[in-house]
């Protein structure tokens, strides 16, 4: 099944020192359960690199993962950075916390951003003891 084309629309969403859509839209579609349109905001060759995974390539691999352990989070991101790369690409840096039905955690994710305001990069990093970590990891 093709994933449609990302609609990014104005937000309603505010992240302190970020204002761009792409991400704006991510953390949006994220907390409605719409992983095909987060997948989509993704390039061809996008990855997202997940806490406990081998890092997942292209918008489907991206819908699948999400679709089977995303359910049920909600992202509460609260504050951004961003800087432009060597190459022209933009890395933002967004901290906040996931909170889903059983715990919540605090949340950097590190994203890139080509030219093209897609996605070529997102890693999601838990920011908590190794202990609590193990306790999170099934």
């Amino acid at each position: 099944m093709p994933l449609s084309s990302p609609s990014v629309e104005a937000s309603e969403l505010t992240i302190e020192g970020i204002a761009e859509p792409v991400l704006l839209r991510y953390f949006e579609t994220m907390n409605a359960g719409e992983f095909e349109a987060t997948a989509a905001l993704f390039a061809a060759n996008g990855k997202m690199h997940a806490p406990f995974e081998e890092p997942l390539e292209g918008p489907e691999a991206i819908a699948t993962y999400l679709q089977t352990e995303a359910k049920a989070m909600k992202l509460e991101p609260r504050e951004a950075i961003a800087e432009t790369l060597e190459d022209g690409n933009i890395q933002y840096q967004v901290s906040g916390k996931v909170q889903t039905p059983l715990f919540g955690v605090n949340v950097l994710w590190t994203f890139v951003l080509n030219q093209e305001r897609e996605i070529i990069a997102a890693t999601i990093k838990l920011l908590a003891s190794p202990k609590e970590l193990l306790s999170l990891r099934r």
